[in-house]
């Protein structure tokens, strides 16, 4: 008896939509990855992308513990010399909010092409509505 390997050709994916209004950034980011990377599935495996889309929504409400939205800094570099651009996290909530829960799932996941093939089923939405419904997404409840 061997050991089960899944094959690219053997998943199968879902849709799964989580409302982030009122939870926390890291909760709602530590979920998102799990189900990108495919982890509670019994057919995961290390090296294949077994994972599900995750659809994150209301993310412009999203809350920040402590004090993270005035310490928190996003960093970001054109590749010229001197030319690194900081924000604060309250900064990077008025101009762009859906940054902050892309970056916090990005930092979870795996850093190579497997890691960029999972981060491109991740769809983060500022408000309510997403036009995943055809694909019949399932809610998901974060603590």
């Amino acid at each position: 008896m061997g050991t089960y390997v899944a094959t690219p050709k053997s998943v199968t994916r879902k849709w799964h939509v989580i409302d982030a209004e009122g939870r926390v950034l890291g909760r709602i980011a530590t979920e998102a990855a799990r189900l990108l990377q495919g982890k509670h599935k019994a057919s995961y495996t290390t090296f294949i992308d077994t994972g599900d889309h995750v659809v994150v929504v209301n993310a412009d409400k999203v809350k920040l513990t402590g004090r993270k939205e005035d310490q928190k800094m996003y960093r970001r570099h054109s590749g010229y010399e001197g030319g690194l651009r900081e924000e604060r996290a309250k900064d990077v909530r008025q101009r762009r909010p859906i940054r902050l829960v892309e970056e916090a799932v990005r930092g979870m996941l795996p850093k190579s092409k497997l890691g960029d093939q999972m981060y491109r089923k991740l769809k983060v939405y500022a408000g309510a509505d997403h036009p995943h419904a055809a694909q019949q997404p399932t809610s998901l409840e974060v603590a």
